[in-house]
């Protein structure tokens, strides 16, 4: 198989291909942008050439009219990685795995399920996803350590926080976007997506509990068992797993740091007054902080309150916590910058690789054949019974995510079209976002047009095709599940 960078390339070539084939069309818009129903109309073709192709990945990273430039996620892994290369530099964060690996010996198997239920919360309520890229350089030499390999350390966050936002409970990118475009509460439902997430989640933990239980025993077993001995030396995992080394007070200050980091970048995310209107304790405190005479003007007015942060505040949070570990840990200046440019410098492909993918998108909007794949679900969908109206509702959201990966963005394009719709067929609102969130959530556990699965498989060296093979039983399993959830749900 190509790279990841090739394969990505590729599906822009064909993209660009079918530029000159697919009818280019466009859709009327009101005021928020939201795509307005029975208006589309053909435009004049707009076919992307070889200078498209090669910009797209140029476009795709620092952004146009029309699509989101990804330098924001780009921006933040890299921090992400310069953070990771100070914590590696105290040696806090081999110390902690070792500690860990022996904690939990005899059960390490009790790590999965933990795990997975906390990411997919995180997935569910807030849409955690690119945040997880700084968790697998931890959660890898962890999970090699105890006898699984990279591919259960991958699935533990990857899967977890996709099927959290494949049932997404909350979530204000995907459930709040898509209920303000159909001017309904994104409370309607809840209750249902709380069901879909229990069986999604249960059924993804068992899947990925069994696979490590079969390469524990038989570690030949594992799909990249030919790459094992080469990632106990790229993760140190043997340095890692059998130092007996207790940890120092400031080792032991490094790993609180380093844990107080996330639990601040979770807390700033979850967007608290719109889980509840009343949950306004982080903007009160913030605003009686930032008022204090002379203290406010030290930490600077302009601070956001937790539950309001996105990609600018979560980076420079990593970036100021970095520096308040070089202090802690009385790392000399020379040896902090040293450290975050080796550790940016790790991360540079994983960046990249984002960019590329969001390329793919640029093409397909400068291409202007968004509207006319929107146009052909619209009058595809038109006319149908209750379930079979969900079920292909569901199908026809599986290719659109496919070629929109962003959740806010593929709401924002199609609910005003799809909603009303469903309308039609006389299927809830709120069913018809639940159906678009588990295509979304399903086909962005494996899709190469998502910066968050590449970015993984870059980190873990995994190559694409691997992961495809790993995922297909589990793919087929969400699929049946999620197709028979709703078309039981259309009906009752």
């Amino acid at each position: 198989m190509p790279s990841a960078y090739t394969i990505l390339f590729i599906i822009i070539v064909i993209i660009a291909i079918l530029t000159w084939i697919i009818p280019a069309g466009t859709y009327a818009t009101d005021k928020a942008g939201n795509i307005i129903s029975g208006t589309y109309k053909a435009v004049s073709s707009k076919p992307q050439g070889i200078w498209d192709v090669f910009m797209a990945p140029v476009i795709g990273m620092v952004g146009d009219k029309k699509t989101e430039g990804a330098i924001s996620v780009s921006l933040f892994i890299l921090v992400i990685g310069g953070f990771l290369g100070v914590v590696n530099k105290t040696d806090a964060l081999n110390e902690g795995i070792s500690s860990i690996v022996r904690r939990y010996k005899g059960r390490e198997k009790q790590l999965i399920p933990i795990l997975m239920i906390l990411f997919a919360i995180g997935g569910s309520t807030y849409g955690m996803g690119e945040e997880t890229i700084a968790f697998y350089p931890l959660l890898i030499p962890v999970m090699m350590g105890v006898g699984f390999d990279s591919l259960v350390a991958v699935a533990i966050a990857l899967v977890g926080t996709q099927v959290g936002c494949l049932a997404s409970t909350v979530n204000p990118f995907a459930t709040g976007v898509a209920s303000q475009t159909l001017n309904i509460s994104p409370g309607d439902g809840l209750g249902s997506r709380l069901l879909l997430l229990i069986i999604t989640t249960a059924v993804s933990i068992i899947y990925v509990y069994h696979y490590a239980s079969v390469i524990q025993k038989d570690p030949t077993k594992s799909l990249i068992y030919d790459q094992r001995a080469e990632d106990e030396k790229r993760f140190a995992i043997k340095t890692r797993t059998d130092d007996d080394h207790q940890m120092t007070g400031r080792q032991k200050a490094v790993i609180w740091l380093f844990g107080l980091t996330f639990v601040i970048m979770i807390l700033g995310l979850i967007p608290w007054t719109n889980l509840n209107s009343h949950w306004t304790f982080f903007d009160t405190f913030t605003k009686w902080l930032t008022g204090i005479p002379f203290l406010g003007n030290f930490l600077g007015h302009d601070m956001a309150p937790l539950g309001t942060w996105y990609f600018n505040e979560i980076t420079m949070l990593f970036l100021f916590m970095s520096v308040v570990i070089m202090w802690v840990y009385h790392m000399k200046e020379g040896e902090f910058m040293d450290a975050f440019m080796k550790g940016m410098a790790d991360f540079l492909s994983v960046a990249i690789i984002v960019a590329v993918a969001r390329g793919i998108q640029v093409v397909m909007n400068n291409g202007m054949i968004t509207g006319t794949v929107l146009h052909w679900g619209e009058v595809g969908l038109h006319g149908l019974s209750q379930s079979v109206f969900i079920i292909l509702t569901y199908i026809f959201y599986i290719p659109m995510s496919f070629l929109i990966p962003s959740t806010s963005g593929l709401a924002a394009a199609t609910m005003g079209i799809i909603g009303p719709l469903g309308h039609f067929a006389h299927v809830s609102g709120s069913l018809v976002i639940t159906a678009y969130q588990a295509a979304s959530g399903w086909v962005n556990l494996i899709t190469p047009t998502s910066g968050i699965v590449m970015g993984a498989l870059a980190i873990a060296h995994v190559n694409v095709s691997v992961w495809w093979k790993w995922m297909l039983k589990l793919m087929i399993y969400l699929f049946i599940v999620t197709c028979v959830f709703l078309g039981v749900a259309a009906v009752l």
